[in-house]
């Protein structure tokens, strides 16, 4: 028996970087599909394994070791299930664009939700700007300006002009980072700026509905040059939530936690209660509206796979 880290799920087969460097085709026990786990992906990219070598060159999956951490969203095809993105992960890096393709601040929203819930911080980059009109430059700057009060860090990039390359890198070294956005949000080109040697695949936006093509087809670590490892992750479209209480949801929203206490019902949910800390700082302007609207969609409905639509 030896350990290792899977670097590349296709579903079936996986990719199993042994401790001694060398890698190995795997496949799994028939027993992780028979524990009720009700992921499409029991083994995640990221989880570290215990595998069985066998003659042929290949290696059975015998245990997946306990996970750190793991983020998680919802099986688009399949509801009731989840998809696992990666595992055991120091920090998620979400790419987004404000044109070619737009990613709304729902769907921002839902992933930082879903990364403060199993306690991954979250680096947003706002990518292609070198592309933006002044009204999107604008709109970048303000969300820049609350999503750093919040606390997040937040960078601006352009691969093509090679803008804050190296303060991204930084932010990778030495690291086991995920990155995700929707497709076209130009990861791939921005690792492949970060470290050539990568060479990635990288697509083009569909003219007819400004929708980036699928040119990460499954989840792969890959290994910088410099220093840590970046696990690849096909573009969302959606972004569903899953196994999630309700309840906890302001928790998730790091602006909302200083101010829970100050709520007059100590089960105060922010919707309609009265004296309620939340509202109040959204109407003074302490939260963002367009924060609370999103903590509102969540809350309301959890199961609507099409927010990503709502001009939010």
């Amino acid at each position: 028996m030896v350990n290792g880290v899977v670097i590349k799920s296709t579903g079936s087969w996986y990719v199993v970087r042994l401790d001694d460097g060398s890698l190995a085709d795997a496949r799994i026990k028939g027993k992780f599909r028979m524990k009720g786990i009700k992921s499409t992906n029991p083994v995640a990219v990221g989880d570290r394994v215990i595998v069985q070598l066998e003659a042929d060159g290949n290696a059975l999956i015998e245990e997946i070791l306990e996970r750190k951490n793991y983020i998680i969203r919802k099986s688009i095809n399949l509801s009731k299930r989840s998809h696992i993105i990666a595992a055991n992960i120091d920090q998620a890096i979400l790419v987004v664009t404000l044109a070619q393709p737009q990613t709304f601040t729902a769907f921002i929203d839902r992933f930082l939700v879903s990364a403060e819930a199993y306690h991954i911080p979250t680096i947003i980059v706002f990518n292609k700007v070198d592309l933006y009109t002044d009204e999107e430059q604008a709109e970048l700057n303000e969300l820049k300006s609350v999503y750093s009060k919040v606390g997040y860090t937040c960078l601006e990039t352009s691969a093509t002009e090679k803008k804050n390359i190296d303060q991204l890198a930084a932010l990778l070294k030495d690291r086991v980072s995920v990155i995700s956005g929707h497709s076209g949000v130009g990861k791939s080109t921005l690792l492949n700026a970060i470290d050539p040697q990568l060479d990635l695949k990288t697509g083009h936006i569909s003219g007819a509905h400004l929708q980036g093509k699928h040119t990460t087809t499954f989840a792969e670590m890959v290994s910088l040059h410099f220093g840590g490892d970046i696990i690849d992750t096909p573009g969302i479209k959606a972004f569903g939530l899953i196994d999630f209480d309700k309840s906890e949801l302001s928790h998730y929203f790091l602006e909302m936690r200083s101010l829970l206490e100050q709520c007059h019902f100590n089960n105060c949910q922010h919707l309609n209660e009265p004296k309620c800390a939340i509202k109040e700082a959204v109407e003074s302007g302490e939260i963002a509206e367009f924060r609370y609207a999103n903590y509102v969609s969540i809350h309301e409905d959890d199961e609507d796979e099409n927010y990503r639509t709502k001009g939010y």
